[in-house]
């Protein structure tokens, strides 16, 4: 195994979890119904953003560049807020925009439904995931409810 591989094993994702933003009052909400289904109306979950800073170096410091050394960030949520590795993601995004090349820094939570409803409390932690496969550490939890 080389230097470069090693330190990407140990690759640790800075600042994760920086902010949540969420949509106050007012504003349109999403609605569907069907007569022909016998469905209810179902709102859409209010936006709830997740924002981080990418990682930018290696644990060991060597300076990394996310657009050209990262895969993705995967998004793990579950109402513990505990995560091992044998978790599963419940979302996974790319690392970088494939049309602009910049950096993804940023996730709406209310795209996770079904994975998530109103009222629970959840917690989310984030993993960089470098083009060679492998795994940042998990970031430190946050928690959010809709």
């Amino acid at each position: 195994m080389s230097a470069r591989t090693r330190k990407i094993l140990v690759l640790s994702l800075i600042a994760a979890l920086a902010t949540f933003s969420g949509c106050g009052g007012g504003g349109s909400s999403s609605e569907s119904s069907s007569s022909e289904s016998g469905t209810t109306p179902v709102a859409a979950l209010p936006a709830r953003t997740l924002s981080w800073e990418p990682p930018t170096s290696y644990v060991d410091a060597t300076p990394m560049n996310p657009v050209t050394e990262l895969d993705q960030f995967e998004i793990y949520v579950n109402e513990t807020g505990t995560f091992t590795d044998k978790d599963v993601p419940t979302a996974s995004l790319g690392a970088v925009d494939p049309q602009t090349r910049a950096i993804s820094s940023s996730f709406n939570l209310a795209n996770l439904s079904p994975h998530v409803a109103a009222g629970p409390k959840y917690h989310v932690s984030l993993r960089a995931v470098a083009l060679t496969g492998l795994k940042s550490d998990f970031s430190p939890p946050v928690s959010f409810s809709f």
